[in-house]
């Protein structure tokens, strides 16, 4: 089967543009990449990864779309100027992979993902981890029954505070909620989020929380964020969503059920392990597989051959759109002070 061709569509500032093109260079899949980029930045480092699959650079997402008619889009830049091109890669009949969050409201989402259903297209909101083996080993050991009924959940991703002290920080859109939709929220949390749902099988139903700032820096989005949770399996959950280290990360998942408990720890200690009251003689597990490190070119891969018909995209339009609309019912929530429904 011949290979497809991919637009990226990007300009000044695109998160995790480098690790994009890298993923699109060595997938097998992807015969050519035209890079449409108004800012013209990215040329030099699309030319240098893309090599000879690089067909086109141009300064004009619509021109990209029209004259090359890409299979899929790739689409990352400010969550503020996203929800337009986004559209206009599902109208050009583009399936869509689209770096989080992809829009400052959910309201602004969720006419995307409409459309994308609408004509039988994927829009894909970029949550890699769901792809690491470890994720993929703890689902399979929850929803096999291995440790019964779902109680509840205890989530945490703590990362580096030292990241929001720099001046270029503070005038990015990372640091910017108008821009940006949020801070470490829905830049950090969503992943955590995302993956209780996808390993539990249960949607998040209603939540409450806080978000503020409290490093003290100049910033017009959160640091730091709580949140209680309640999925529609009935049970419960907390979060813990902040930049507090010097360097690296803490994190974890921890879901507990009748037989027992899985615990996912992806940056340190042991990446999974399990209890099951159901083994004989219930004894803590380890995995044995390979601890891959997250890293975007399985989703990219897999993006790319759902693009084609071979595979089911990593996440559905309306999984992307619930876990916006999850995040987003947290900061109505710390605004109000009152627990919010996601519907």
């Amino acid at each position: 089967m011949p290979g497809i061709t991919v637009a990226v569509l990007t300009n000044t500032a695109g998160a995790h543009l480098g690790a994009y093109l890298e993923g699109l260079a060595v997938t097998e899949e992807v015969e050519s990449v035209v890079v449409a980029d108004p800012s013209g930045a990215s040329e030099a480092s699309a030319k240098k990864t893309l090599g000879a699959k690089l067909k086109s650079f141009e300064r004009d997402h619509g021109k990209a779309l029209a004259e090359h008619k890409p299979a899929m889009a790739l689409v990352t830049m400010e969550a503020v100027q996203s929800p337009p091109v986004i559209r206009a890669a599902l109208e050009a009949n583009c399936h869509v992979l689209a770096e989080k969050p992809s829009c400052v409201r959910a309201e602004d989402f969720e006419p995307l993902a409409r459309l994308a259903d609408m004509k039988h297209r994927h829009l894909t909101l970029a949550l890699a981890n769901r792809l690491l083996g470890t994720v993929q080993a703890a689902r399979k050991l929850i929803q096999s029954g291995q440790i019964g009924k779902i109680f509840g959940c205890e989530l945490h991703i703590v990362a580096d505070q030292t990241r929001l002290k720099s001046s270029t920080y503070h005038q990015s859109w990372f640091a910017d909620k108008a821009r940006s939709g949020g801070g470490h929220l829905i830049w950090l949390g969503i992943h955590w989020l995302d993956l209780a749902m996808f390993m539990t099988g249960s949607k998040i139903v209603e939540v409450t929380g806080f978000t503020g700032i409290v490093g003290g820096q100049p910033l017009k989005a959160e640091d730091s964020a709580a949140m209680a949770l309640r999925f529609d399996n009935g049970s419960f959950g907390t979060m813990t969503s902040g930049y507090y280290l010097d360097r690296g990360y803490h994190s974890h998942i921890k879901i507990w059920g009748s037989h027992g408990w899985v615990q996912l720890d992806p940056h340190a200690g042991e990446p999974l392990q399990w209890y099951s009251t159901k083994d004989s003689p219930p004894q803590i597990k380890k995995y044995e597989g390979p601890v891959d490190q997250a890293s975007y070119t399985p989703l990219v891969k897999e993006c790319v051959r759902a693009a084609m018909g071979l595979a089911p995209p990593p996440l559905t339009g309306a999984d992307s759109l619930h876990v916006l609309k999850t995040v987003f019912a947290c900061y109505r929530a710390a605004e109000t002070g009152q627990s919010q429904r996601v519907t």
